[in-house]
């Protein structure tokens, strides 16, 4: 894992891993598999499997190549989770629905009868 250098601007240390991981992988999304390539690279980022834009390991092992929308989306997983609650103790037990309106039907319907 490489070191943190905070004295260095973080434009420059993106731009860094940036072209190391555009020589690593081909130049297509991870999640959506759209190819890019002339000024259409510069919708391709960077994407940090473990979030810590810190850890770029020179193995690029901690990098995916994302177009800018999978990248948002997947931030935005990423942030919704922080805010998922844990499930409440025995909210799983049970029958989720008591009332089936239609549980008779099958019955008037093979005795043929009706209300007139």
């Amino acid at each position: 894992m490489s070191t943190n250098k905070t004295n260095v601007p973080y434009s420059q240390r993106e731009q860094g891993y940036r072209e190391k991981a555009l020589k690593m992988y081909p130049w297509v999304c991870g999640r959506c598999a759209r190819e890019f390539s002339g000024k259409r690279l510069s919708e391709l980022t960077v994407h940090h499997k473990d979030h810590n834009h810190d850890n770029n390991p020179e193995d690029g092992s901690n990098w995916e190549l994302l177009c800018l929308y999978c990248h948002d989306n997947e931030h935005s997983r990423y942030t919704d989770s922080q805010y998922q609650t844990a499930p409440r103790p025995g909210a799983d037990l049970g029958p989720k629905t008591t009332f089936k309106g239609l549980a008779g039907l099958g019955d008037l319907l093979k005795n043929g009868n009706t209300q007139d």
